[in-house]
Order: C-alpha cells, then structure tokens, then sequence
C-alpha cells in the first residue's frame, strides 16, 4: 500500500505542475517522389487540477494509513 501511495502522490504533484499530457502527431502532407511535406502539431490533454489534488491526497491517505498498521 505504501508504493500505492508513493506513485499517486508523485502522480499528483505531475498533475499539478504539469496541467496536461502535451504530445506531437505528424502527418505527411505531400509524398511525391523526392518531395515530401509533413507537418507536426502539438496537441493536449487537459488534466484538470482536481485530478491532480484527489491523487495527491489519496497518495497521502495511503501512505498514512499504511504507518497507523505497522505501529
């Protein structure tokens, strides 16, 4: 549980630095011969900042209730 915890935590605090999954497609607009054309976009993925808060304290929560059983 504690791992659990750990990654959800770290998880969370991505989620709310980052805001986002950002990632780059590229698509070929022209392939004649020896002429090629392609472009890239970059495109995201919002992630809400309650996403990143409900991980951070779930990884939390985890972490200390894993203390409270080995005690």
């Amino acid at each position: 549980m504690k791992l659990a915890g750990i990654v959800l935590t770290v998880l969370g605090v991505l989620a709310l630095a980052y805001q986002g999954i950002r990632y780059t497609t590229r698509e070929k607009l022209i392939d004649i011969g020896p002429l090629k054309v392609t472009t890239s976009e970059r495109k995201t993925i919002p992630l809400p900042p309650i996403v990143g808060g409900i991980a951070l304290v779930a990884g939390i929560a985890l972490i200390l209730s894993d203390r409270k059983k080995t005690s």
